[in-house]
């Protein structure tokens, strides 16, 4: 993203993850702990609600909410890849640093390597979720 003051520039943490309007975006780890406001202007910016882990469609992008002790990391990371569209990016968002469920970000980096997946950025998304944009190797 270009660092100019036009409408394009993200105003607000949900447009920092790049979703468009008419995407389809999978979301996988919704427990009571996710940030609702943060899920509710996802879904504004894409005018559609997020689907769900069973989504069989190829979808533009993936959100995983994950915590420590949530299970295999890396396991999840590829079941994120089975509908995803070549180049579309996995977001991981965890419990920032401090919070129950925080997950270091060594573990994010060798379960994305395993998995074929490579760390972009890390970003804050909300007042206890930091996100983690992942991409295949291949981009």
């Amino acid at each position: 993203m270009s660092p100019s003051a036009d409408a394009t520039s993200p105003s607000s943490p949900a447009e920092t993850l790049a979703f468009t309007e008419g995407q389809i975006v999978q979301e996988f780890g919704y427990d009571d702990d996710v940030d609702l406001d943060l899920r509710d202007a996802i879904e504004d910016i894409l005018g559609e609600d997020l689907e769900d882990e069973d989504c069989q469609e190829i979808v533009d992008g993936v959100i995983m909410w994950w915590r420590e002790g949530d299970g295999d990391l890396t396991d999840a990371m590829v079941d994120t890849l089975t509908t995803l569209a070549p180049g579309a990016p996995v977001w991981v968002l965890t419990p920032k640093a401090g919070r129950d469920g925080h997950v270091a970000p060594a573990d994010i980096q060798e379960s994305a390597g395993i998995a074929g997946l490579r760390v972009m950025s890390t970003v804050t998304l909300a007042a206890d979720w930091t996100g983690t944009r992942l991409a295949s190797r291949t981009n």
